[in-house]
């Protein structure tokens, strides 16, 4: 392997992420579900021709899909080395959630790049498909207890072989979803995008040459090690642990339990995840793959200015016991996975602000609150409108949190109303902060949201909820307080209704006229509420964040006496 010197380095860097950003930018515009096109659920990167380890991943996708592609990619690694038969054009499309990870919503492609007849990486595609058929239009099933109640089940398969595409493969695909023509939206985008990504490492390959490539990307790993056992030497050693709960698994309404110990010694780290909940009947579940890719999200928030590839996680021990609802064995449900690793980054946060306070924010809304709306117009054709929506961040040391802000699995957005207003026949009612959800602190935490969602079709339609935090608060920190929890209510013809099990339900008939309301919840607070500075709260009361009542009874009437 050549050497290289930094500036190229740091140019080939830039240049490899610039790649995987494009491939983003493409897969954006071209795909038909706004999950993909506004919220941009996605996720593009070049991965290890050997072992799948994640080398770039671009800016603009979820930074779940850092640790889970690499999951995928390596299941692509076997799968050829067992058929042998990998070729320049073959590109592999599979949805199997306990061989890469997340859920069975999102499709993922791997392509090999291949350099003068040599494998030199993988490219890979991943993308939140907006129905892959199931129980539930959406597949956000509360109720599933194995994963073919919650969508289609596709292992690693060839969808196209020497650049010639299998149209079996499509068919099959096609036949399996409620709508077709998004799937083949999106899935052209997704090859659109590996297209990009194979022509730009041509040329940039051209350019600089093989080897001097290939010597970027290992010396980017062994940097990136480098620089996590640095940061690792500067905290205190010690042991420090944290807990929190799921509200339940959607079929037993019994909470369950994440525990973590975070272990610091000299430039390493252990995170042990022993005692937390059994793998559990409903979907809240999760495989080993996006457990250990949610440790590698929890430990770029707290350590942002690392690179997003797989050598950070090089002096970072994982333990997640078997058995464990974070070690998933097939065929056990996991589409709701997107709540237990909120829980995750939770509890990972709170046992670091034990070590490190002003490293970490408090816990933020912790729910994606996955919701679902479908039915079929007045000319038999179905509409879904499946979405997820924002809540309050944690305050930090050095201000309140995010009002309104999407969960800190991503950098996705939440689709705006006026995408989903044209797109499906329903109107929001409302669309707004909600007052008194943040937690109060030194530093608040951010507000949670109002939604109000009214169906318009005349045949009325479904609604399915999944979603957490209706039973147990987003933390504060460093004596801050709790955010608000999450509260659904359903409109029905004798008033206004709630879950059974708070946060998660399906089957909910709507009539044309009728809606559903989310209050969603806000994040915690960080620091005592009494050391707020009293021209802060004045200020959150004057622009409605905080109403008078728990100004005073949090903060105290010092407030009062000063200009907002």
């Amino acid at each position: 392997m050549s050497e290289i010197d930094p500036i190229t380095l740091s140019v080939l860097s830039g240049r490899m992420e610039q790649i995987a950003d494009e491939m983003d930018a493409t897969l954006f515009r071209a795909a038909f579900n706004p999950i993909i096109a506004e919220a941009h659920d996605a996720s593009h990167g070049l991965y290890h021709a050997q072992t799948g380890d994640t080398l770039v991943q671009g800016k603009s996708g979820l930074p779940i899909f850092v640790g889970v592609m690499a999951f995928a990619v390596q299941a692509v690694i076997e799968k050829a080395a067992k058929d042998g038969d990998l070729a320049d054009g073959d590109i592999y499309i599979f949805n199997d959630a306990h061989i890469g990870g997340t859920h069975l919503s999102d499709m993922r492609l791997v392509r090999p790049y291949f350099r003068d007849g040599e494998l030199f990486c993988y490219l890979a595609s991943v993308g939140h498909w907006h129905d892959v058929g199931g129980a539930v239009p959406g597949n956000y099933n509360p109720a599933a207890t194995e994963v073919f109640q919650e969508a289609f089940v596709l292992p690693p398969v060839k969808l196209a072989r020497g650049g010639v595409i299998n149209q079996d493969i499509i068919d099959i695909l096609l036949r399996n979803t409620r709508l077709p023509q998004s799937a083949m939206g999106d899935l052209n985008g997704q090859l659109g995008a590996l297209d990009l990504g194979i022509k730009r490492m041509d040329e940039l390959l051209d350019e600089y040459g093989t080897a001097t490539v290939a010597a970027a990307l290992e010396a980017l790993g062994h940097r990136a090690e480098a620089l996590m056992r640095s940061e690792l030497q500067d905290l205190p050693d010690g042991r420090w642990e944290a807990e929190d709960f799921l509200d339940n698994d959607g079929i037993t309404d019994d909470p369950l339990a994440i525990r973590v110990a975070l272990e610091i010694k000299d430039d390493r780290m252990t995170l042990d995840f022993t005692g937390s909940a059994a793998q559990c009947a409903g979907p809240v579940n999760i495989a080993l793959p996006t457990t250990v890719a949610t440790a590698y999200v929890a430990i770029k928030h707290i350590f942002p200015t690392l690179p997003a590839n797989a050598g950070v996680m090089r002096p970072i021990e994982v333990i997640v016991p078997e058995g464990s609802l974070l070690s998933a064995e097939f065929p056990a449900p996991t589409g709701g996975y997107t709540e237990t690793i909120l829980r995750m980054i939770d509890v990972v946060f709170s046992a670091f602000a034990k070590a490190a306070p002003t490293r970490v924010v408090a816990n933020a809304y912790g729910t994606i609150n996955a919701l679902s709306i479908a039915g079929k117009r007045s000319n038999g054709q179905p509409w879904v409108m499946f979405s997820f929506y924002g809540g309050g961040h944690g305050g930090s040391i050095d201000s309140d949190g995010l009002n309104h802000g999407n969960a800190p699995i991503s950098t996705a957005t939440i689709p705006p109303m006026e995408i989903l207003e044209a797109a499906y026949p329903v109107m929001f009612r409302t669309w707004a902060l909600r007052p008194d959800s943040a937690g109060a602190g030194t530093h608040r935490g951010g507000l949670g949201a109002i939604y109000e969602i009214e169906v318009l079709e005349e045949n009325g339609a479904e609604a399915f909820l999944f979603g957490e935090r209706g039973r147990f608060a987003p933390k504060g920190i460093a004596d801050g307080s709790d955010g608000a929890m999450n509260v659904f209510a359903y409109e029905q013809d004798d008033g206004w209704a709630h879950p059974p099990l708070a946060s998660k339900m399906r089957g909910i008939t709507l009539r044309q006229g009728q809606a559903v309301r989310l209050e969603t919840p806000g994040g915690g607070g960080y620091g005592a509420p009494q050391d707020r500075a009293p021209a802060d709260v004045a200020r959150d009361v004057a622009r409605g964040l905080v109403s008078a009542a728990n100004a005073d009874q949090l903060h105290g009437p010092s407030w009062r006496e000063v200009s907002p």
